[in-house]
């Protein structure tokens, strides 16, 4: 049978351009692997060639790990010791991505929350700073971004570059933080300015500003507690 080249697929069956259109979940283990091998050999292409690895380990990454580089490049034609230690590398990565502890990220459900994880980056400040939080649909933060550094009586935000990292990040929501180096936590004119185009920019996007929190040593305002977003 004669090999059909995976560059005359579809462009949707190919698996490199099959990530970018769907995503990585949409790939079969074959297809995964095809793309860390690249090519495959004179009768076979990369996925049917990946396929016969699968199916030598009984279709089980798990027991595909366990193929050495040596073993890999005695048992497949198409695979040398550059494709070998590939596939024997990127397995060793899994096996330690499932060994280490899921990162905990902070779930914001109060003020008190967004105060507690903007605390530690804006509270011994002398001049002002302000930083984003940005937020999935479980309230938990994706991100934390620095969105301007000023100095000691005021700084300039670019509601832009906050949106455009939230779409980016496919965020749902955010919390805005400053601080206050003065120690007096009433919100300027400019801070309600800035948290209400925020806000409206933000809804354009179907993204929502839960809170700007303005932080003053161990104090804070909230802008949702009192009402003003």
């Amino acid at each position: 049978m004669k090999k059909i080249s995976i560059k005359k697929w579809a462009e949707e069956d190919r698996p490199r351009e099959k990530l970018m259109l769907k995503g990585v979940s949409a790939l079969s283990d074959s297809e995964l692997l095809a793309i860390l091998i690249g090519s495959g050999n004179d009768k076979e292409s990369a996925v049917e060639l990946s396929k016969r690895i699968l199916h030598k380990a009984d279709n089980n990454l798990n027991k595909l790990s366990r193929f050495s580089v040596n073993d890999l490049v005695r048992n497949f034609r198409g695979i040398g010791p550059a494709k070998a230690i590939t596939i024997v590398a990127a397995l060793e990565l899994g096996r330690r991505r499932r060994s280490e502890e899921p990162v905990k990220r902070d779930k914001i459900t109060s003020s008190n929350d967004a105060f507690i994880v903007l605390y530690p980056l804006l509270a011994d400040l002398n001049h002002e700073e302000t930083w984003a939080l940005l937020l999935d649909r479980s309230n938990k933060v994706i991100s934390t971004m620095q969105v301007s550094r000023g100095g000691i009586s005021g700084t300039v935000v670019d509601i832009r570059l906050i949106l455009r990292e939230a779409i980016n990040l496919y965020a749902s929501s955010i919390v805005l933080g400053h601080n206050h180096p003065s120690g007096y936590c009433m919100p300027s004119t400019q801070d309600t300015t800035i948290s209400k185009k925020l806000k409206e920019a933000a809804k354009w996007m179907d993204i929502t500003l839960l809170d700007h929190i303005i932080v003053c040593g161990e104090t804070y305002y909230s802008f949702a507690d009192n009402g003003i977003i």
